[in-house]
């Protein structure tokens, strides 16, 4: 069972100026917390703040400054304190014997000046162009432009998320700001495109995860045991990055029992992770047959005997373990599969000992975009040596097989526009020529 995240509508509701209360309520605190901290999403909540309340009150804020000379920071509507920030931050705001009108299309000039800053707030399968749109209007210098927007705001202002304004064509599909499933798809829609990978903003539910805690807490000593060879590096980071991480510091150690003919993505897992990991690379007496499920087996029975661990999270989609489970009758074990690799009959089997089990497909991909990066960058500077006369989109392919990630072709286009056609040429400091990622 999953449910859906809020990775990206919280800063969304943040930067289109969400009351704080009614998102302090309900989106993700710590994703909050580091945007009140961030400059530019600060600078694009208040000028969004601005335009909207200067749609709601534009005639009477027009009145005040036409008769009573009034200024946006003497006016009582307006966030006085929100305006000395964008002042003191270098948006130069406030102008002299100016209405309504001319403060809009200023309020519309900073804000095309400062939302690609944004950009690094979301994760790089979003769409970023998508999201810019809801906040640029085009051609807004243009007679009319402007008027027609205040028209269909005030004409749909129920429409819009929480009466703030983006820049749509506003229609009643209730609250798009309720989980990043119900944004995402929305937006998409509106540009005739779609998310293919649910799990980019899809979490496994509470339940799940509480019934991990209790297995941890419930262990005198519990390790991760992982079969490399039926496990996916990038899915069982999802799941560590997902769950609590005080929690998961109660657990003593990775153990990886890796072949050579597995991904290379095993080999930076330890980086991000708290927890000590140990790699186990297993070699093959003949080409033909991995011997990783026996040394696997002999590390559990090890590490139950002579160093008395006494529960195990099993990462492994192999039947075959079966028998290592039951031939350990008085260990514990926690087991997590992949669901295109498992069958009925072992989940029957696990369920009739009464062990838990659960889907690592269950747990978010969307927020660990920083792990595939790393491995995508690390396969990228081993071929640097060798680029000369490569075919770049053939190189890209390469590293896309090599890492075993998945990834869409607009994916693919963004790393390949953001790293690899902006490799360049650096001297060190002996004078000899390197080839740089430009991070």
């Amino acid at each position: 069972m999953t449910v859906d995240t809020w990775e990206i509508v919280t800063p969304v509701s943040y930067m289109i100026g969400v009351k704080e209360e009614v998102i302090d309520e309900y989106l993700d605190s710590e994703i909050l917390k580091q945007l009140k901290e961030n400059k530019e999403a600060c600078i694009i909540r208040y000028l969004n703040r601005l335009r909207t309340t200067m749609f709601q009150k534009f005639r009477k804020t027009d009145d005040e400054m036409r008769y009573n000379l009034k200024n946006l920071n003497t006016i009582e509507w307006f966030d006085h304190d929100e305006i000395k920030k964008l002042e003191k931050w270098g948006c130069r705001l406030l102008m002299a014997n100016t209405r309504s009108e001319q403060y809009q299309l200023r309020f519309q000039e900073l804000i095309n000046e400062h939302i690609d800053n944004c950009r690094s707030l979301f994760p790089e399968w979003v769409n970023w162009d998508y999201i810019r749109e809801l906040f640029v209007i085009p051609h807004y210098m243009k007679k009319n432009v402007m008027k027609k927007e205040f028209d269909k705001y005030m004409a749909n202002i129920n429409h819009y998320p929480f009466q703030m304004y983006i820049y749509w064509e506003p229609s009643d599909q209730g609250n798009i700001l309720f989980s990043d499933g119900k944004f995402l798809k929305t937006l998409y829609a509106m540009h005739g495109d779609y998310i293919e990978d649910q799990s980019r903003y899809r979490d496994a539910h509470e339940d799940t995860k509480r019934s991990i805690y209790n297995f941890i807490e419930e262990s005198d000593k519990v390790i991760i045991v992982v079969d490399c060879e039926n496990s996916d590096a990038y899915k069982l980071y999802n799941v560590l990055k997902n769950l609590d991480q005080e929690m998961l510091g109660k657990i003593e150690k990775i153990v990886l029992y890796d072949d050579y003919h597995t991904g290379t993505g095993w080999d930076h897992l330890e980086k991000y992770t708290r927890i000590p990991v140990e790699h186990e690379e297993v070699e093959r007496v003949t080409d033909q047959k991995s011997l990783v499920d026996i040394k696997m087996t002999a590390g559990v029975c090890r590490d139950y005997y002579l160093n008395n661990i006494t529960s195990f999270i099993l990462f492994s989609s192999d039947s075959d373990y079966w028998g290592l489970i039951s031939s350990l009758p008085d260990a514990d074990f926690l087991v997590m599969y992949e669901d295109s690799k498992v069958g009925k009959a072992i989940k029957d089997a696990l369920s009739a000992r009464g062990i838990y089990y659960c889907s690592i497909d269950d747990f978010c991909s969307g927020n660990t975009e920083e792990f595939k990066r790393a491995v995508m960058f690390a396969a990228l500077e081993e071929k640097l040596p060798d680029l000369l006369g490569m075919n770049s989109r053939e190189l890209l392919e390469e590293l896309y097989t090599q890492t075993r990630i998945y990834a869409s072709e607009s994916e693919k286009n963004i790393f390949y526009n953001r790293y690899i056609k902006t490799l360049r040429l650096k001297i060190d400091a002996d004078g000899v020529f390197q080839v740089v990622i430009d991070k």
